[in-house]
């Protein structure tokens, strides 16, 4: 059996799509056998393609403002895995917009990446595509308010932090009121135990 280190140098070096990558293929992702929480999203955007940095953009400073967490435990890999549906950025809609992730990517390398990741506590799914591999209650919205039966499963969905989620969290004073400081304890319920 592969360790998760191969598995990770051969997903960095995957070709699957590249036809059909705008971009060509740069796969973004961490992992670590440490880590307690794992991030699954939608795909990178341009800046993370540009940087290969995961979340190295206004949504991921949204995140990290959601989380309650700096750009130091964030970035902190032997804490805090990322892996997305998508590993490579897609491109774009006609109409404006990232592309959903690349349907092979998911089902070709999260069960390769993840099961090696034993200490993984909790596991956040951040958007609409992430929430459909893995907990889904319909749409979005309905996803999100079932935040405490995904918390009994591990699971915590979240929508993406994208500036276009301003105005659906003014419609959902609850997200705020609710879920985010259930988000925050159950970050720190993950990292409990002083290891992490």
């Amino acid at each position: 059996m592969a360790t998760l280190d191969e598995v990770a140098a051969a997903a960095r070096a995957c070709t699957l799509c590249e036809g059909k990558l705008p971009l060509g293929p740069r796969p973004v992702f961490r992992v670590s056998t440490t880590a307690r929480l794992l991030i699954i999203s939608q795909a990178p955007g341009t800046k993370v393609h540009d940087t290969g940095i995961p979340w190295n953009d206004p949504s991921g400073d949204r995140l990290r403002l959601w989380l309650g967490m700096d750009r130091e435990a964030f970035y902190d890999a032997s804490r805090i895995a990322i892996v997305p549906s998508g590993l490579c950025y897609p491109g774009r809609l006609p109409g404006g917009g990232d592309a959903p992730p690349r349907p092979e990517c998911a089902p070709r390398w999260h069960p390769k990446l993840l099961p090696p990741m034993q200490q993984i506590r909790l596991t956040l799914l951040v958007g609409g595509y992430a929430q459909a591999l893995y907990f889904s209650r319909g749409a979005m919205t309905a996803t999100v308010a079932a935040w405490r039966e995904a918390l009994a499963e591990r699971k915590f969905p979240l929508p993406h932090p994208s500036w276009r989620t301003t105005a659906w969290e003014r419609r959902h004073p609850w997200f705020a009121a609710e879920v985010l400081p259930g988000l925050r304890e159950a970050i720190a319920t993950a990292f409990a135990d002083g290891t992490g």
